[in-house]
């Protein structure tokens, strides 16, 4: 799903309304009608509750009292308040402030900061608010009369619907340029901007549901621009195959595994299940002669390849030619293997030599962090990076507070710099493909920053490499379902006792929530990413 910033959705409505011919109105009207067919979704008693819609004077205003005037027709009481002027009210928007009045409908209108000082504590008496005050118009933070209403919202005990966008949020930045409506749901209209997807932004949006206003999805996905894409639920389940009746092991891919050291065999072990869980048809795990039977011990479905070793049980350099030799269509290094010279020379040999997709993880980014340019320098093959912020930053050269402050540039430019793809994993972790698309991930917890989860997450996507012929599909449904993994995993144990292995064993339950017709929330309204 298209994520677009302030320029792009102006470019799309122009297409829409100029060259589809779809009128400007219609759009209106279409979105505060899905509006309140999301809130109904999202309130059950809606008819019950005491509605406050606070309209500005511009476009989202008219949503606003498009929305107020379904409201009614749904039974709920709605109040009306428009701040600002009437005469600063046009074209659409007046429009629809009209047929309110002719409705008797009544609208508060609020011009100045002393009228909210009168009737502003009103707010407070009502069961849900819905902000319509700002959309993506808005290019600086707000001050004056318009603050203090935010501030007050805030305060207010009852939940807060925005339409598009928190009043308050730039449709431009991740980042709020100031004081910000806190929402409990957002409904993005025809599709998500960029703080809606992004932290720290989409901390102010709660609940994100894009609703289709009758905008093309070819008009979306043609602008030009950066592009940022969301990953759904129901685009994953596209990418994902139904298996023959006739299938066999070997039509899912063979995955090699060259993971764990002396005291590390957990993260081999972790990464090899990860590959199981997301169908690989035969996973082998390679690790130190001295861990082999450790980490054979940790699953049994997996297959194990003992390799030379340096004395603190190490990988040597010396496997490279084992590993190399080895039948496989995907090999994942680096979960527990050691940053020492014989850890380096085995992942710049593969980088050098191996002809199958790669994917590097944990150490093996470390060692590549001394001499980046060895990725790029690949000769053939795909290549997958899965860097937590601090690896990003060490393959970067850059501190990581840098990396955070702009997850989106910093990921896309490595990508396309090293022709490779980039998992760059953390709150909305983010997968960018050498040609420049990012996909952004809303699946995921706090609780699965913990151990191991990395690893699981190394082995999925090497598993699904071997599954897809798209590496960008690849990454995006293993990303995905990882974190709806964890999601699971947390409904089960919480966030606090949630480990690795727990993630890993819900990895089974994620494909089928997702494949599963039956087990689908988003059905055919409204798209919940």
């Amino acid at each position: 799903m298209r994520v677009l910033n302030a320029a792009q959705m102006r470019e799309v409505d122009r297409r829409t309304i100029v060259e589809v011919g779809i009128p400007s109105i219609v759009l209106m009207e279409n979105a505060g009608q899905r509006s309140v067919e999301a809130m109904a979704a999202a309130f059950d008693d809606l008819a019950a509750r005491r509605v406050v819609v606070l309209c500005g004077c511009g476009n989202n205003g008219g949503d606003g009292f498009v929305a107020a005037r379904a409201l009614r027709g749904r039974g709920a009481a709605a109040t009306v308040f428009l701040l600002g002027a009437r005469g600063a009210v046009r074209g659409d928007a007046r429009a629809n402030l009209d047929v309110l009045d002719r409705s008797g409908l009544p609208v508060v209108e609020l011009p100045d900061a002393a009228a909210w000082t009168r009737h502003g504590a009103r707010v407070a008496g009502h069961d849900l608010i819905v902000d319509a005050i700002f959309g993506t118009g808005l290019s600086r933070p707000l001050s004056g009369m318009l603050q203090t209403v935010v501030e007050d919202l805030n305060a207010a005990p009852a939940p807060v619907v925005s339409i598009d966008l928190p009043s308050g949020l730039s449709a431009d930045s991740s980042r709020p340029p100031g004081p910000a409506v806190r929402a409990a749901v957002t409904v993005a209209l025809g599709a998500p901007k960029v703080p809606l997807v992004l932290a720290p932004g989409d901390a102010w949006a709660g609940e994100l549901v894009v609703a289709d206003i009758g905008i093309p999805a070819g008009v979306i996905d043609g602008v030009d621009g950066p592009r940022l894409e969301l990953l759904t639920r129901n685009g994953i389940r596209r990418r994902i195959p139904p298996r023959a009746a006739g299938a066999h092991k070997g039509d899912f891919g063979r995955v090699l595994i060259v993971a764990g050291s002396r005291g590390k065999t957990g993260a081999a072990c972790l990464a090899g299940i990860g590959a199981l869980r997301s169908g690989a048809g035969l996973v082998t795990v390679a690790s130190p002669a001295s861990c082999a039977a450790a980490v054979a011990a940790g699953a049994p479905e997996y297959m194990t390849l003992p390799l030379a070793e340096t004395a603190d049980g190490a990988v040597s350099g010396e496997a490279l030619d084992a590993i190399l030799a080895a039948p496989c269509d995907v090999i994942a290094v680096g979960p527990g293997l050691g940053t020492g010279a014989g850890a380096a020379r085995l992942v710049h040999g593969l980088l050098e030599r191996a002809r199958t997709p790669l994917v590097l993880d944990a150490d093996a980014l470390n060692v590549c962090a001394g001499a980046p340019a060895r990725i790029r320098e690949r000769g053939a093959g795909v290549v997958v990076l899965t860097p937590h912020p601090g690896e990003m930053a060490r393959l970067c050269g850059r501190p990581a507070a840098e990396v955070q402050a702009d997850r989106v540039a910093t990921a896309r430019r490595f990508a396309a710099e090293h022709r490779a793809h980039v998992v760059l994993k953390g709150s909305g972790t983010l997968v960018a493909a050498p040609g420049g698309a990012v996909c952004v991930n809303r699946t995921g917890n706090p609780g699965m920053a913990t151990g191991g989860t990395g690893d699981v997450l190394a082995g999925a996507v090497a598993a699904w490499l071997a599954q897809l012929a798209d590496p960008a599909a690849a990454c995006n449904v293993a990303v995905h379902l990882h974190g709806l993994a964890g999601d699971l995993a947390a409904r089960r144990c919480g966030e606090v006792a949630l480990t690795a292995s727990d993630l890993a064993a819900a990895l089974g339950r994620a494909v089928q929530e997702t494949t599963d017709p039956e087990s689908q929330r988003d059905g055919d309204g409204p798209d919940r990413p």
